[in-house]
């Protein structure tokens, strides 16, 4: 069997692809009710509750591998609960019903409401610890950053690449103490600073649309579930990513070794976080220059979503207007 006879025959249904779209949907409508007021919990809980509801709608035999927490710590949506009707395509689900929670409570952009699926074992089972990530957009030649070289060789090799100078590149990093030293690598460089309080899954799809965005790579240490989601995006629309897991805590060191995961201190490629047919969707809770938020009109709502899938390389927006909102009510 050639690889491509291969990569058909592991193939999830298309169908697939767009009613991730109504998962995501529906969990960023609940969130949304909720933007603003303050309170993460409640919109993260309203998120979840919506997600999980669609999800049980899907014919998939699904297993959340990125989600809320284990099983004692998140009482829905865990990692190993299985999701879907049971009849259809094994699969390993990772999620994030509300990526941003601060961001939403806060009514700041870059809110969204993200999953990804894979044939199974097609997704890394990340503990729920951090991750050093770097990414890239698409165009560039493979390795043309390393998750090891230090900063400014990665920004010069970039901005060589690009055709412009270091002073015109622009790098997006988590607003934390620990990226300090980053940061005034960074600066060191002459290159420019994007920081963001919140929401790394959005900071490194970012960096496949420079022209829109202003960001030509993400760098620094994040969530790990958020770095699997964010690696299943970038198969999708194209880039490069390497990740490895930031593991200090004996207890982190023994969950991971749970998780199957035999090296902690691998460096990951973006083709071993998320392999075979990936679907990724997003939608907007709050308004972003990926996505625009929810809007609440006058009996409807508008969503904005994107959906993508690894096998084809397609990339949909999909802006729709709801009129039947008694779809979006839990019962």
């Amino acid at each position: 069997m050639s690889k491509t006879e291969a990569a058909k025959s592991d193939a999830l249904d298309r169908i697939l692809a767009l009613e991730l779209a109504r998962v995501t949907e529906r969990a960023a409508v609940a969130a949304a009710r909720l933007r603003g007021r303050g309170d993460e919990m409640a919109a993260d809980q309203a998120a979840v509750d919506a997600m999980r509801r669609e999800l049980n709608c899907l014919p998939i035999a699904g297993t959340v591998v990125i989600g809320e927490g284990e099983r004692d710590e998140a009482p829905m949506l865990y990692i190993g609960e299985t999701v879907g009707t049971g009849e259809g395509p094994a699969v390993d689900i990772a999620l994030d019903p509300l990526e941003g929670t601060t961001i939403c409570a806060k009514n700041l952009p870059n809110s969204l409401a993200v999953i990804a699926m894979a044939p199974k074992g097609g997704l890394l089972n990340a503990p729920d610890s951090y991750m050093e990530k770097i990414a890239v957009g698409p165009g560039y030649p493979a390795g043309i950053v390393d998750l090891d070289a230090p900063v400014e060789e990665n920004i010069a090799a970039l901005a060589k690449e690009k055709g412009v100078p270091v002073a015109e590149i622009t790098a997006c990093v988590l607003d934390r103490p620990r990226h300090a030293s980053l940061i005034e690598g960074l600066r060191a460089t002459g290159a420019s600073i994007r920081l963001i309080g919140d929401g790394d899954v959005a900071g490194v799809i970012h960096t496949t649309d420079p022209d829109e965005t202003g960001i030509d790579i993400y760098m620094g240490i994040g969530g790990a579930p958020e770095g699997v989601l964010a690696a299943a995006a970038l198969r999708c629309i194209g880039g490069q990513m390497q990740g490895r897991l930031v593991i200090t805590r004996e207890e982190q060191v023994e969950r991971a070794y749970r998780m199957g995961i035999k090296d902690i201190k691998r460096k990951y490629t973006m083709e071993e976080m998320a392999t075979g047919d990936v679907l990724f969707a997003a939608t907007g809770v709050t308004d972003g220059n990926f996505l625009q938020g929810v809007r609440f009109g006058r009996g409807d709502i508008t969503t904005h979503t994107v959906v993508m899938r690894s096998t084809t390389g397609t990339v949909r927006y999909i802006k729709a207007r709801h009129t039947h909102l008694d779809k979006f009510h839990l019962g």
